[in-house]
């Protein structure tokens, strides 16, 4: 018996087509862009610095509670019912404004009342501030000595202040 060798019936290998290559680039694209308008990283940052801001007013306001407490309800000398930049730095503070609050003539520097014995140190806005002028304004009101510190340069158009 005689083997008759078979032939091969080789088809040539395709490949994707050009218009094949574009569709899916096209789709993972449009997938792409939706993801990112989904998770939004710029708006995931401002909400951040947002949240560190409200921690931060906090700080200063339960800092200043607790000198007043230790002090027999007297409140750290320079804070009074005009809003003041919490700052060292008279030059650092001098014409700047507040979230809409009239230019300012001067800071009312809390490092030596509540700091480090109420607070390790003064904290400052994350992405505008300082050590020298923390771009957060303090004022007490006429009648009972309650506290409110506002942040100043807040993301979003949110107003960001706390009152106690």
């Amino acid at each position: 018996m005689l083997l008759k060798p078979k032939t091969q019936n080789l088809k040539p290998v395709q490949g994707f087509t050009l218009i094949e290559l574009l569709v899916v680039m096209a789709i993972l694209s449009i997938l792409f862009a939706l993801v990112l308008v989904a998770v939004n990283p710029v708006r995931q940052t401002q909400q951040a610095n947002n949240l560190k801001r409200r921690g931060d007013i906090n700080t200063i306001v339960n800092a200043v509670n607790q000198y007043a407490a230790d002090n027999a309800g007297t409140l750290p000398t320079g804070i009074t019912t005009s809003l003041k930049i919490v700052g060292t730095t008279l030059s650092a503070c001098d014409g700047s404004t507040c979230a809409g609050e009239f230019p300012q003539a001067a800071c009312v520097d809390l490092e030596g009342a509540i700091a480090p014995q109420y607070v390790a140190s003064i904290p400052y806005d994350p992405v505008t501030g300082n050590s020298s002028n923390t771009r957060y304004g303090i004022k007490k009101s006429g009648t009972n000595n309650r506290i409110t510190v506002k942040s100043c340069d807040p993301d979003l158009s949110a107003t960001i202040n706390v009152t106690q």
